[in-house]
C-alpha cells in the first residue's frame, strides 16, 4: 500500500495534525534504518544454517550447515562446514584459488555482459546486501545448481525463505571447469526473479526461464569452442529424445537438449531481443514472445517458427531456405534421425501407424520404399490443432517442403503420383499446438494416426520372391523369440537396476519403467499379475506398485517416489549382494 500526503492550502488549524503524521513517518524512518543498521556484516568463519532444496539435495536434507569461507566484491562464498573441516589446508588453498579466479570471471564478464542483456537483478535486495550468497552444497549427481525464488522474500511471506539474493551450486564441481557455467546460468534466474516477479508481478514459466538461462552460455562465448561445451552435451541430449515437449519441464537432461534446440534457432533468425524484451513484458511464455515479435515487426508467430524449427531439424538447409537452417556454426550439421516407416519395394501395400504426443513436440515419420501411387491419409481428435509439414527427398536427395491442410475433424492426406520413380523418401512432421499456456509440469498425451498405403502392378515371379522371403522372415521371427524366451529365463532378474527417477502414469516407451515392471514382475502374481513388460506406465502398472506398497506400508498413491524407489533399490541391492 502507498500513501500520499498533500501539504499544500493546508489551514492553520490542520497543522497539529499534519506535525503529528510527520512525527510518525520520522520514527518509521528511524526503525528502518535502525533494522537496516542493525544488519550485522558477514565475516569468513560465520556459521550459517541455510534452507536448501531437497530435491537436488544428495541427502534429502531441507536445511544444511555451512560456513563462509571467502568474500569478494560481488560474491560471499558459503560452503558445507563438514565437508570444508574435512579438507586438508592444501585443498582448500586450492579452493580458495579456484573460487578467486571464478570471481573475478563474474566480476569482470559475466555479470556485466548478463545484465547488459538481461537486466539487473535486485540490488541491494531483500538484505539491502549488494552481494550475492554462493552456497557449495553436496548435490545428487548430474545437477549444475538451483536457485530459489523463495529466498527473495522476508519469512514473514515465505517462513523457509534465506532472506537473501542467494544461489546453490555443487560441491561436487567446485574446482570444475564448468562452474562459471553453472554460476552465469543461475544467475539469469536471478534476474529473471526480478525483472518478471517483482517488476511486472508475473511468474515465467519454466520452459522460457530455463532458456533464457541457457543461452548464457552463448551470450559470454562459452560456446565458442565447441568441443566439451555446454552445447555440445545439450545437443546430445536432444538427438538422444528429440520428441521431448518444449513447454513440459520435467528437470531432466533432454528437457534442456530440446529447450536449447529451438532457442538457439529462435535467436538465430529472430535476435537476442526475442529473449531480452519479453522478460521485460507482463506476458509470460508464448504468449510474451509473440508480443515481441509483432513489436519487432515480424510476420512469423511462435506457432509458424516452432513448425519451421520442426523442419530445420530434419534437413538444416540452407540451400532450400534461410528458415530451414541453424545459422549458428556449431549447429550447421546437426540433423535428427527420423522414425523410418518402410514399405515393401513391390505391389500393393499398406501401413498404419498411432502415436501418442504432447503439446509443442516434434514428430518425425519417414516413409521409404514402395513401388507407385503414395496416399498418405492423417488424423487426430477434433479440436485439437496439429502442423503437419511434410519433406519430399527425390532421387538426387533434394528437399521440397509443403503442408498438410487439415479439415476440422484434424483430417487430411497427401497423394503423390509415381512415388518410387520421382523420390527417395518422404518425411511428415506432425507438431500439437493447441496449448499455448498455463505449462506447469506434467503434460497430458494425445493420439495421432497416420495411413500410407502404395497402389502399384506386380509381376508374378515378384510375388513369388515376395513370398519366399516373407516365409524367411516368418522362420527367423521365430528362432528369434526362442532365444529371447531362453536368455528371458536366465537372466530375468538381472534386468533391473537402481532407479533413480520419481515414476508416475503417463511415462511411455521409458526404460526406467520397463526396469520397474520386471521388478514388480519377479515380486510375485500377487504383485504384478500380468507381467508385461512395455515401458509404458499405465493403470496396470500403477496397480502393481499399489499393491507393492500395501505389502511394504508405504503410501499407496501408485506413485513411485522416494521411499517407494527407496525399498525397491533396497530389495534389488539385496539380490545383488546374494548373487
Amino acid at each position: 500500500m502507498k500513501v500520499f500526503i498533500k501539504t499544500q492550502h493546508i489551514k492553520k488549524y490542520e497543522n497539529v495534525f499534519l506535525y503529528f503524521l510527520r512525527g510518525i513517518l520520522f520514527i518509521g524512518v528511524l526503525s528502518i534504518c535502525f533494522l537496516a543498521s542493525d544488519v550485522k556484516a558477514a565475516n569468513v568463519g560465520d556459521v550459517i544454517n541455510f534452507n536448501v532444496d531437497e530435491n537436488y539435495d544428495v541427502s534429502a536434507r531441507s536445511q544444511v550447515q555451512a560456513i563462509l569461507i571467502q568474500t569478494t566484491l560481488n560474491l560471499s562464498f558459503y560452503i558445507e562446514k563438514n565437508w570444508w573441516d574435512l579438507q586438508v589446508p592444501a585443498k582448500k588453498v586450492e579452493i580458495l584459488t579456484s573460487l578467486d579466479n571464478l570471481s573475478s570471471e563474474f566480476s569482470n564478464k559475466i555479470y556485466p555482459t548478463l545484465t547488459s542483456v538481461y537486466g539487473s537483478e535486485w540490488k541491494p535486495g531483500v538484505d539491502g546486501d549488494t552481494k550475492i550468497t554462493i552456497l557449495f552444497q553436496s548435490m545428487k549427481e548430474n545437477f549444475g545448481g538451483y536457485f530459489r525464488s523463495s529466498d527473495g522474500y522476508i519469512k514473514l511471506q515465505i517462513p523457509d525463505s534465506n532472506e537473501r539474493e542467494m544461489l546453490y551450486l555443487p560441491i561436487a564441481e567446485i574446482n570444475g571447469t564448468k562452474l562459471k557455467i553453472f554460476l552465469a546460468h543461475e544467475f539469469v534466474h536471478l534476474i529473471i526473479f526480478n525483472q518478471k516477479d517483482r517488476l511486472q508481478g508475473v511468474q515465467e514459466e519454466v520452459w522460457l526461464n530455463e532458456a533464457r538461462a541457457e543461452y548464457a552460455s552463448q551470450i559470454l562465448g562459452y560456446n565458442d569452442s565447441y568441443g566439451g561445451s555446454n552445447l555440445e552435451s545439450r545437443v546430445k541430449d536432444f538427438l538422444v529424445r528429440p520428441s521431448d515437449s518444449l513447454t513440459e519441464w520435467r528437470d531432466t537432461k533432454y528437457d534442456y537438449g530440446a529447450v536449447n534446440a529451438f532457442i538457439y534457432y529462435l535467436v538465430d533468425h529472430y535476435g537476442i531481443n526475442i529473449l531480452s524484451d519479453s522478460l521485460k513484458s507482463k506476458l509470460i511464455g508464448i504468449a510474451s514472445i509473440d508480443e515481441i515479435l509483432l513489436k519487432n515487426g515480424y510476420k512469423e508467430s511462435f506457432s509458424e517458427i516452432f513448425t519451421n524449427w520442426t523442419i530445420v531439424v530434419a534437413i538444416n538447409d540452407c540451400s532450400l531456405d534461410l528458415k530451414y537452417c541453424y545459422l549458428n556454426k556449431n549447429l550447421k550439421s546437426l540433423i535428427i534421425n527420423s522414425t523410418i516407416n518402410f514399405l515393401p519395394l513391390s505391389g500393393s501395400s499398406s501401413l498404419s501407424v498411432t502415436n501418442v504426443t504432447k503439446n509443442w513436440s516434434g514428430n518425425w515419420q519417414k516413409i521409404i520404399g514402395g513401388n507407385g501411387d503414395l496416399k498418405l491419409e492423417f488424423s487426430s481428435s477434433a479440436g485439437l490443432n496439429f502442423q503437419v509439414p511434410y519433406i519430399t527427398f527425390d532421387k538426387s536427395n533434394n528437399s521440397s517442403v509443403n503442408f498438410l491442410k487439415l479439415d476440422a475433424n484434424e483430417k487430411g492426406e497427401i497423394n503423390i503420383k509415381n512415388f518410387s520413380d520421382k523420390y527417395n523418401s518422404l518425411i511428415i512432421i506432425p507438431s500439437l499446438q493447441t496449448k499455448f499456456s498455463g505449462f506447469n509440469g506434467f503434460e497430458f498425451t494425445y493420439p495421432y494416426t497416420f495411413s500410407v498405403s502404395i497402389t502399384g502392378a506386380e509381376k508374378e515371379e515378384d510375388q513369388a520372391i515376395v513370398q519366399k522371403l516373407l516365409a524367411q522372415i516368418d522362420s527367423l521371427k521365430k528362432q528369434i523369440i526362442a532365444l529371447q524366451s531362453q536368455a528371458n529365463n536366465q537372466q530375468n532378474k538381472n534386468l533391473c537396476y537402481l532407479l533413480q527417477n520419481n515414476l508416475h502414469v503417463g511415462l511411455f516407451h521409458n526404460s526406467d519403467v520397463s526396469c520397474l515392471q520386471q521388478f514388480l514382475k519377479n515380486q510375485g502374481p500377487e504383485i504384478y499379475s500380468e507381467g508385461l513388460i512395455t515401458g509404458n506406465f499405465g493403470m496396470l502398472t500403477k496397480s502393481a506398485v499399489i499393491n507393492f506398497q500395501k505389502k511394504y506400508n508405504i503410501a499407496q498413491t501408485g506413485f513411485v517416489g522416494v521411499l517407494t524407489r527407496a525399498k525397491i533399490n533396497q530389495l534389488l541391492n539385496d539380490i545383488s549382494n546374494v548373487r
